[in-house]
């Protein structure tokens, strides 16, 4: 019995990371509408762990489950991402402040610095590397100011913004301009200048968002070009 459980887990996993990744990559696009027996056909798996992925995709807010018709993949909706985005700015700012005001640098500063203002330009990182390393800069200084309650709900919201945050690193320009935007934002933090770091902690999400939302629409717009010309085919 134990072996067969941890079997459908297993399988759950594996079409969980399937159509999360063909979500991501904008192979499913937003209101694209499927049945469970259309993703067990395709990843060629059972009914139950089909539905166990769906429902954790669901929980996570990828897809919505259609009364007497199957299963959707979430409209997108640019309201509520603009609302996240002005959550996550409120509450990184007032880590910067937080963080000047302690007696003593977080080490973490220190770490952050050596990361992002590295000796050469071929000391940085590249693809899904730098995705990681900048999530982990923004909740490494949140968490840094040591409010606990203002580091849970931060991560909570950059769980949610994830899905759109990740195209901020496919353009080459958009790299370049993290690594000087935050190695900006360290200098004032090291120099113990509250405003000015979430001044430009300000800009430099801003400037991300703009960019995520330009990239998100170019995305839809082609897959779903590239959909019309397939079924057209």
């Amino acid at each position: 019995m134990a072996t067969n459980t941890k079997r459908k887990e297993s399988i759950a996993d594996r079409v969980y990371e399937a159509l999360k990744d063909d979500i991501f990559e904008f192979r499913l696009i937003p209101g694209d509408k499927f049945s469970e027996s259309d993703v067990g056909t395709r990843l060629d798996a059972s009914r139950t762990p089909v539905r166990e992925a769906l429902h954790r995709l669901r929980r996570e807010g990828y897809v919505d489950v259609l009364f007497r018709s199957g299963w959707q993949v979430k409209p997108f909706d640019f309201q509520q991402v603009e609302e996240l985005y002005d959550l996550r700015i409120t509450l990184e700012r007032a880590a910067m402040h937080k963080i000047c005001a302690l007696a003593e640098e977080p080490p973490i500063v220190r770490t952050l610095i050596a990361i992002w203002n590295p000796d050469h330009p071929t000391e940085r990182a590249v693809g899904s590397t730098v995705r990681a390393l900048d999530e982990s800069f923004h909740c490494d200084l949140v968490a840094a100011a040591g409010n606990r309650e203002m580091t849970r709900i931060h991560r909570e919201v950059t769980d949610r913004l994830r899905i759109v945050r990740r195209l901020d690193f496919t353009r080459r320009d958009r790299i370049d301009a993290t690594y000087a935007e935050h190695a900006e934002i360290l200098d004032a933090l090291r120099q113990g200048l509250a405003r000015d770091a979430a001044d430009k902690l300000t800009r430099h999400i801003r400037a991300s968002q703009k960019a995520v939302r330009e990239i998100t629409l170019e995305k839809i717009r082609e897959a779903a070009a590239a959909q019309r010309e397939r079924r057209s085919g």
